[in-house]
Order: structure tokens, then sequence, then C-alpha cells
């Protein structure tokens, strides 16, 4: 082998381990939160206290297939796509 394959061939050496690096410590965890966040909002039940991620807390009201409705307070509920829910009072 000559200097040049050589070069070429440390290069992308290092080429995989750099994204083999990338893989394990930011696509892994990232998945891993994801798929507990999709957990998480397919659990959500009626009288459940939830934060947004606006950072609006309340109770869910009531719970449909795309939307939940929040009770913010006694007069005031908001409905909000479910992805808006951020996490449960309680989990985190």
């Amino acid at each position: 082998m000559d200097a040049q394959q050589q070069g070429w061939l440390t290069a992308a050496i290092y080429l995989g381990v750099f994204m083999a690096i990338f893989y394990v410590f930011i696509i892994m965890p990232r998945k891993k939160q994801e798929k507990k966040h999709k957990e998480v909002l397919d659990s959500l039940k009626r009288g459940e206290k939830v934060v947004t991620i606006g950072g609006l807390q309340g109770e869910i009201a009531r719970v449909k297939e795309d939307t939940v409705l929040i009770k913010i307070n006694e007069s005031t509920e908001i409905e909000f796509v479910k992805n808006a829910v951020a996490y449960k009072v309680g989990d985190k």
C-alpha cells in the first residue's frame, strides 16, 4: 500500500468511528426519549395533571384522538394538540 491509499483508509476509519460515536451519544438517547414521550401521550387520562411545552399547568378534562382539553382553572378549558403536553405532574 502506498501513502495515498493509507491516508484514505485512515480517514475512512476516523469517519466510521466518529459516526458510531455520534449515533451512540446523540441519536440513540433521542430515540429513547421520543419513545418514552409517545408512551406518556398514549397513556393520558381524564383527571391527570399535566404541563404543556408552553409551561401551562392544568388537569385533563377530556382526551380526544389527537387533542386534549386541559382545564386551567374552574372556568377555563383550552384544547391542545397531544404533542404539546410535555409531561405529567409527578413523572418528572
